[in-house]
């Protein structure tokens, strides 16, 4: 399979983006995904509660070394940075990035240095910058770089940001994004390589 990894960030927003976007993958779909939502520090693990409702696949709040499993929703604990390694995660309470933790560019950064270019990163709804670098490491390492539309997103600065970034990213509507990931997912290694020659 070409890709292994969804990395996905937002911020202000992302609770309706993500229910959106999670409700339309396949309880099969083949891949981990690896969510950071920006929000309080003291928040609890309501967000995952609320995610599940939303989909079929399995939501469940990033522990420390816990492997990751396709068709698994890893949603990044409150006050604390999520690091892709390979084949599990590991949690971080190093100083916020952006005055963010977790952090997306972190989470975005650890993917790109760990899986090159089989990660998928995708940007949502958010209102500063956070993910823009990350993304763009991703597109670096030949990952796939997807952002959502400014214009269906409640606030337009981190897609906006994320495009200024990277400017091959391929920016859909939010309803575009999940068939998209779920194409991406089914897409064969060949097909990849006779396209980049």
């Amino acid at each position: 399979m070409s890709y292994s990894i969804v990395a996905m960030g937002t911020s202000w927003g992302g609770l309706a983006a993500l229910t959106k976007l999670l409700a339309g993958l396949p309880a099969d779909f083949r891949l981990p995904v690896v969510l950071v939502q920006h929000r309080g520090k003291d928040s609890e693990g309501l967000l995952g509660e609320l995610l599940q409702d939303a989909t079929p696949l399995q939501v469940c709040e990033a522990e420390d070394k816990v492997s990751l499993t396709p068709g698994v929703v890893y949603v990044a604990p409150a006050n604390y940075h999520v690091l892709i390694e390979q084949g599990y995660l590991s949690l971080s309470i190093e100083e916020p990035v952006r005055f963010s933790r977790p952090s997306i560019d972190v989470m975005f950064a650890s993917a790109a240095d760990t899986y090159l270019s089989a990660t998928i990163g995708v940007v949502l709804t958010g209102a500063n910058e956070d993910g823009s670098r990350g993304l763009a490491q991703i597109a670096a390492r030949g990952g796939k770089a997807l952002v959502q539309d400014p214009k269906t997103a409640e606030i337009p600065i981190m897609p906006s940001a994320a495009i200024k970034a990277v400017p091959s990213a391929e920016v859909l509507p939010l309803e575009r994004l999940a068939p998209r990931l779920l194409e991406l997912s089914q897409e064969p290694t060949s097909a990849r390589v006779r396209r980049a020659v």
